[in-house]
């Protein structure tokens, strides 16, 4: 079951460049900032409210960040669900219909285990699911 929108993914060509800009929009500092190797990117988080500002910047030119920035430039790259249960929720969307980029979780930025749906099958929106790791 989706439990809120978790964060919203920006696309960027360089955090060090864009952060200070979502600093003084928000009004708060970023609380991480971490590369995800598995998927070639370098991430930065804000805090606001319940929800977070993910910003995404490609570690490598043929990753999905490099390339999107490349075809739409910087913006909204995504939004992301906080589910109790991924792999549930993986197995209902799949029965509803949805394309899944990721068929089962993998590990994400911020402690999360993540999935993505794909834009084809979400009126042209990117949708991550994610869920917080268990120590």
């Amino acid at each position: 079951m989706l439990r809120k929108i978790e964060h919203l993914g920006i696309a960027v060509t360089s955090i060090s460049e864009s952060l200070h800009l979502f600093e003084a929009l928000l009004g708060t500092s970023c609380y991480k900032v971490e590369e995800v190797d598995s998927e070639h990117v370098k991430t930065a988080f804000l805090q606001i409210g319940e929800s977070k500002i993910e910003l995404l910047e490609a570690t490598d030119p043929s990753s999905p960040i490099a390339k999107y920035l490349e075809k739409k430039g910087q913006g909204i790259h995504h939004i992301a669900f906080e589910v109790e249960d991924i792999e549930a929720e993986i197995s209902r969307l799949k029965n509803e219909g949805f394309e899944l980029i990721h068929q089962s979780a993998k590990d994400g930025a911020d402690n999360k285990l993540i999935a993505f749906l794909h834009p084809r099958s979400t009126e042209g929106v990117l949708v991550e699911l994610c869920q917080e790791k268990t120590l």
